[in-house]
């Protein structure tokens, strides 16, 4: 059996994937059902796959069937198996998935699509663990684990009268449910990169992502969860093969709505950059030439126009002396707070008009705890 740390298919260092990963560690040596819930395309089958390779049946098979993808009229021969000749077209003995995950793992996906009939039978199967192939005279005995898996409320499709209510308690023994990918922005780096290293071409360099660019992917909603951003990373990396993508450079057409949405409003309204200031040419005493006394004493007693003015040349310095480390700290904090309401919390505009690296204005943050509040600050920490 696998040790728990080595479960690494669902990625993510947010709060969430760890639980995700913390349940399968907690529940894969189980026999119970698992019923698995969650969006489309936030993992359901890496979790189950997770499940089985953390298990006791990992030397046996993990057998998945969409539900929805076999036609009704086929359902229960796929899942049960038939014996020749019961119905037209049955050339041949064929067992079915529960016998193929026999010692193993039966992943049922899309479960809440099966029909009213089919899980009558599906009942009796979790109930008698036997299966009863189509034509056949007498059930087979399966030793499986089922692990089933929806995007539907089942709940709601009970109210409906669309899902039995016995049948849903069989299945939810053992709930365990994925996030959206929209839950857990600060996975989205992790994941990018994930892909763009499955995705990369004929041994060129993954496509990487700007700062901006991955602000916008962070705070898009992806309705697809990682299925459309594997889907996205993909696209890139045939088209843009080893470059560094910035968001503005991108087509439109490229990008799902959302993301071409974020694009239009930041190339009509671009943040405006702080340029640094020059030094100034003049002397010291140049500059105290054209200050007067009187203007020196109607400036207004604060701590940080002080030390801006001191660090002009004025000398407005106290009697008493200053810690001028204390007084640089208090500017530069000052001074951040300003740049972040202008922002309105954005990291990466706060960055630029402070001519930072994003990673030196997230340390700053941290040392002067001014994390509450701001956007994006963990998924770059």
């Amino acid at each position: 059996m696998s040790q728990p740390h080595r479960i690494t298919s669902f990625k993510g260092t947010s709060e969430a994937a760890q639980s995700i990963r913390d349940l399968i560690s907690r529940v894969a040596c189980s026999n119970a059902t698992v019923l698995i819930t969650g969006e489309s395309g936030t993992g359901k089958e890496l979790v189950a796959r997770a499940l089985h390779d953390e298990s006791n049946r990992a030397g046996g098979n993990f057998v998945p069937i969409n539900c929805t993808a076999i036609p009704k009229e086929l359902i229960e021969s796929e899942l049960f198996g038939h014996r020749k000749g019961a119905f037209t077209g049955a050339m041949n003995d064929r067992i079915g998935r529960f016998e193929m995950a026999h010692g193993g793992t039966i992943f049922l996906d899309e479960i809440g699509d099966l029909s009213l009939d089919m899980q009558v039978k599906l009942l009796r199967v979790l109930q008698e663990r036997t299966v009863d192939p189509v034509g056949g005279l007498k059930p087979v005995h399966v030793d499986v684990r089922v692990v089933a898996a929806t995007h539907c409320d089942l709940e709601a499709q009970i109210a409906a009268g669309k899902f039995r209510e016995d049948l849903y308690y069989r299945l939810n023994v053992l709930p365990l449910k994925t996030p959206a990918l929209r839950q857990r922005p600060d996975d989205v780096p992790e994941l990018l990169s994930h892909f763009a290293r499955l995705c990369a071409q004929n041994q060129a360099q993954p496509i990487a992502f700007s700062d901006d660019f991955l602000e916008a992917l962070q705070s898009y909603a992806w309705p697809g969860n990682v299925r459309e951003l594997s889907n996205l990373v993909d696209r890139f990396s045939t088209l843009f093969a080893g470059q560094n993508l910035n968001l503005s450079s991108v087509p439109a057409d490229l990008l799902p709505k959302g993301l071409a949405q974020m694009q239009a409003e930041r190339c009509a309204h671009p943040a405006t950059a702080l340029k640094p200031i020059a030094p100034k040419p003049a002397k010291v005493t140049s500059i105290f030439s054209s200050v007067t006394p009187s203007l020196i004493d109607e400036m207004e007693s604060n701590p940080v126009e002080d030390i801006i003015m001191l660090a002009q040349g004025l000398e407005n310095l106290p009697a008493e002396g200053i810690s001028l480390k204390d007084r640089l700290a208090e500017i530069e904090r000052d001074l951040i707070v300003q740049a972040l309401a202008r922002t309105e919390g954005n990291v990466s505009q706060t960055a630029r008009l402070l001519n930072l690296q994003r990673t030196t204005l997230i340390e700053k943050l941290n040392k002067y705890d001014l994390r509450q509040g701001v956007l994006n600050v963990s998924a770059a920490a």
